[in-house]
């Protein structure tokens, strides 16, 4: 079963002559454990799919099935967006946007905390998942004196603190050199593979999507799948 389709989906801003169609009826469906890139150059709309998929942004038509639950049809459907956000979007932002007075381990906690777990197993569960990013030693570490690949692997503990089926990645290599940007797709390769997450990577370098399950590009709201 897909754990998210969207079919036909667009975005306009604007009307008449200055409208912008950012998505022109983008179709794909993603199954669990899916990896798939999605390859563009600026402005092509990839991060207006992104954030209308994860219902941060309202698209203007088209549907969205997410983890089972139809979520948007031509409008919303009357669900609650942010509990549903939590509870089954796990979202990598281009910039980390840690918080910078909690330490990596109570930046990945409170998203667990805010989801309803108790201040222990928030914790806990923050510590398990920084053991797995294998940065556990920089637990009690502020962001301001993490590197960028270590404050990368606490965005993407974060993403995952709420176990959820599908993860949204916006360039999550933007910041990094090359070297510390293949460990993060190949970060993210594990947890498609062991954790069962479906997880759509941006990206504008095509080096990094080695080993990616699928691939689509986009160009001028438009998106087509490659492989």
């Amino acid at each position: 079963m897909a754990v998210l389709q969207i079919e036909n989906l667009s975005k306009t801003f604007g009307s008449g002559e200055q409208a912008v169609h950012a998505l022109r009826e983008a179709s794909l469906s993603l199954e669990a454990g899916e990896l798939a890139a999605l390859l563009g150059p600026s402005g092509s709309g990839k991060s207006t799919l992104l954030l209308c998929v994860s219902l941060i942004q309202d698209p203007s038509a088209g549907s969205i099935t997410l983890a089972g639950r139809d979520v948007w049809r031509d409008g919303p459907l009357g669900l609650d967006a942010r509990r549903f956000r939590r509870e089954n979007i796990g979202f990598i932002f281009q910039g980390h946007n840690l918080i910078p007075f909690l330490t990596a381990q109570e930046n990945i906690a409170l998203a667990r905390h805010l989801n309803g777990a108790g201040k222990r197993a928030a914790g806990a569960r923050a510590r398990e998942l920084l053991d797995f990013l294998e940065i556990g030693n920089r637990a009690d570490t502020y962001p301001a004196s993490l590197s960028g690949g270590e404050q990368q692997r606490v965005a993407i503990g974060r993403a995952l603190a709420n176990e959820p089926p599908i993860i949204f990645a916006d360039e999550p290599t933007a910041s990094l050199d090359t070297g510390r940007g293949m460990k993060v797709m190949a970060m993210l390769r594990r947890i498609a593979r062991e954790r069962g997450s479906a997880i759509i990577a941006v990206t504008h370098d095509e080096r990094m999507i080695e080993g990616f399950d699928s691939v689509y590009r986009m160009n001028d709201g438009r998106l087509a799948k490659e492989r």
